[in-house]
């Protein structure tokens, strides 16, 4: 069964670093494109940063570009998204999902597992 799960998510002051993780029990992960999306009270669930399985492609959505990194370790079946300078306006819920092959779409209807979330939260 296929199951991934975030942990790392918390409540920080603004300007504040965290570190998501997410553990994937996927067969073959390396295959997987992943992906982080997150989605605020009231509001779509929105891309924020992917991976292509090969690990040679990332892509962020612009308002995260230079504060947040995605990461990947194959061999632990793990993804990472490093954030810094954390903003009141990061605050969401942050899912992990994955998709095999493919690039790092920004459509959530293109992932086909998804985690639970994690919930972060920055004050000002």
């Amino acid at each position: 069964q296929v199951q991934l799960v975030e942990s790392g998510g918390g409540v920080v002051q603004a300007g504040d670093s965290l570190r998501l993780s997410c553990a994937a029990s996927i067969f073959q992960f390396s295959t997987y494109t992943v992906g982080w999306f997150r989605q605020a009270p009231g509001k779509e669930r929105d891309f924020v940063a992917g991976m292509s399985w090969s690990g040679s492609f990332t892509d962020y959505t612009d308002s995260v570009k230079g504060r947040f990194t995605i990461s990947r370790d194959n061999a632990k079946k793990m993804v990472y998204l490093q954030m810094d300078s954390l903003k009141p306006e990061d605050t969401a819920v942050y899912y992990c999902a994955a998709r095999q092959w493919g690039s790092a779409s920004h459509s959530p209807g293109d992932y086909k597992y998804w985690g639970q979330g994690t919930q972060v939260t920055v004050s000002s």
